[in-house]
This record gives C-alpha cells, structure tokens and sequence, in this order.
C-alpha cells in the first residue's frame, strides 16, 4: 500500500473510531442520570450547563482518544530500524476549518452557558428573606431574621428566594451547599451576596450532599467545618423559627 493510500486509510479508521466513541458517549451522558438530586432552582440552571458542555466536549475528548489510541497501536515500536518518514505540509484548507470550528464554540460557550447562564443563575436581586452568615475557624453562625442566631444546622423553607449575606471574621473561606449547587467565597471584612430559592425538601438524613461545608481550605478544622441543611415547608420553618426564638428568650 503506498504511503498515501496508507495514510487515507488511517485517517478513515480514526474517524470511525471517532465517530463510534462519540455515539457511545453522547448516549452514555442521556442514559445514566449520573447528577445528584436538585434541591434548588440554581441547581438546575448549573446542571443544564453541564450537559450542554459534556455534549459539546464529548466529541473533543473522543477525538483525542481516538487519534492518541490508533497512534498507540498502529505505531507502536516494534523493534525495527526504520527511516523518518517524509515531511508533513500544513494543510491550510484543515487549519483554517480548524480555526473557524473552535473560535465558532469558544464564542457560543461564552454567550450560553457564559452569559446567558451567569443572568439566568443571578436572578433579580430581591429575596424573601436574609440570612447572615459567618465563618469562623472551624464553624458557620447563621442570623436569621429578628436575630435569631443558630449554629448546629441551616433551615429554609422552599420555594422561597433566600439571600445569604456572607462574610468571614479570620481567613478566607467558602460557602458550600453542594445540594443547591452554589458557592461563593467569604471574605474577612467584606459581605458577598448569594441568592438561592430552594425547590424540593429534604435534610442531611435524605441526602448528604445536604450540608453547609467550608471549601476553602482554611486550616487543621477545614473537613470539619460542615453543618446539616435542611429544606422544610413554610408552616414548619415558621414552627421551627417559633421555638428558637423561644429558646433565645428562655435563655436570656
């Protein structure tokens, strides 16, 4: 087989390879529903930008698979003393497509899920209730409103947009529901905003991923810098509000 016709028949043998893993892969992404539960509108604005990137990144990963396999076999060394082989051209006609087809992805990902998505996840900038956060090394102090404080566990009703008032009073460190699928950094002597509205209840006990944890490292008490969440209705948050306000006066 000449050089050319051997190099063609590689080149159809990759792109099947291609081809065949990205049928595998596209179908694998619809068929196994491999993400957690959404416990809150954001989660669902995030997961929908997921998959939109997997479809779109699948067939690039697939292809340098492909290409990197078939080199590996069809390639590979086997003991024999062999010349270099002819140069290689550039292909102009591949490069430019080249060029075309991924500055024409880059600029889409950019405006959706990049733009599109950052809006759609913000929201309008008005909640049904605040709650202020602090981290501390190694714990969460939660206020709620009419200065209700509360460490041991974060509680909020669904269906309501909730803002979460968020700073720290040492280091660096991050809010985390992984529920909710929302972080945002807590920054000593500055208050950032996160707004989240929860659309399905559930705890800690149901779901795991149901708990305010620290991701920024922050010291020996960092993995240990995690508290239960829990997602109630309106009538048994008010209940629950109720008796810690009732705690508090007991106490005082």
């Amino acid at each position: 087989m000449s050089g050319r016709a051997g190099a063609k028949a590689d080149a159809i043998r990759v792109a099947l390879l291609w081809l065949g893993l990205v049928v595998v892969g596209e179908i694998a992404l619809f068929t196994f529903d491999f993400l957690p539960d959404q416990y809150s509108r954001e989660a669902k604005v995030i997961d929908d930008a997921f998959l939109l990137l997997s479809v779109l990144g699948i067939p690039v990963f697939a292809f340098v698979v492909a290409m990197g396999g078939y080199a590996a076999v069809r390639f590979r060394d086997r003991g024999e003393q062999v010349e270099d082989g002819p140069p290689v051209r550039t292909n102009r006609a591949v490069v430019v497509t080249w060029l075309a087809v991924t500055s024409t992805l880059a600029l889409g990902v950019l405006i959706n899920p990049g733009f599109v998505g950052l809006a759609e996840l913000r929201g309008e900038p008005v909640a049904d209730m605040v709650i202020e956060v602090e981290a501390q090394r190694w714990q969460w102090k939660l206020t709620y409103p009419d200065g209700i404080v509360v460490s041991d566990e974060l509680v909020v009703p669904v269906d309501t947009r909730v803002r979460f008032d968020i700073t720290s009073l040492d280091v660096l460190h991050s809010f985390w529901v992984p529920a909710f699928r929302t972080k945002l950094d807590a920054v000593p002597g500055r208050t950032t905003q996160l707004f989240v509205t929860p659309t399905m209840t559930g705890g800690f006990e149901d779901d795991v991923l149901l708990r305010l944890q620290c991701a920024e490292l922050c010291g020996l008490g960092h993995a240990r810098m995690a508290i239960p969440v829990r997602v109630v209705s309106q009538a048994e948050f008010n209940t629950w509000l109720a008796g810690q306000t009732a705690s508090a006066g007991v106490s005082g």
